[in-house]
């Protein structure tokens, strides 16, 4: 397969995949979703798979239209084996961390990269990972400690009256 054709097929599924989850979204019935898929196919097909290029462009502009709203993944940069049994808790507590924080997943992977030398968390082995979230838990009490400063000096004060 040449690179051109690559990138046409890729682009055919991610259409795809946004055309099924556009479906779901609007929460259509069968009926009428192949009813609308024959209708941008002027009568050719029901499914979406035999769509070209124009008219799955066509058929997502009107999803839009209709309602569909293309959201970007939730939790970008999260690692894919959320769900491994050695390394999924820890991950999990990671992910925690960084929620607490308000920081993204792209903090952990620099962690990562600058603790361990790996290109990102998804490579930490166990041991790393338990490393990973000793550090985020002392960042976690370090905030914790300047926020409680920050509420107990006076306003307009440096905390000492004499």
């Amino acid at each position: 397969m040449s690179a051109a054709a690559k990138v046409d097929d890729d682009l055919r599924r991610r259409e795809l995949a946004q055309i099924h989850i556009a479906k779901a979204q609007l929460a259509m019935a069968e009926d009428t979703y192949r009813a609308l898929v024959r209708n941008f196919s002027r009568g050719r097909t029901e499914s979406a798979g035999e769509l070209d290029f124009t008219e799955r462009k066509r058929l997502l502009a009107h999803l839009r239209a209709c309602g569909f709203k293309a959201g970007k993944a939730p939790y970008k940069g999260r690692p894919r084996n959320m769900s491994e049994p050695q390394r999924g808790d820890m991950l999990r507590k990671v992910e925690a961390l960084l929620a607490d924080a308000g920081r993204p997943w792209s903090y952990a992977h620099t962690m990562a990269r600058h603790m361990f030398k790996v290109d990102d968390i998804t490579f930490c082995n166990p041991e790393q990972l338990h490393k990973l979230v000793a550090a985020l838990v002392i960042d976690q009490q370090r905030r914790a400690k300047a926020a409680a400063r920050a509420t107990a000096t006076p306003a307009g004060g440096t905390g000492s009256d004499r």
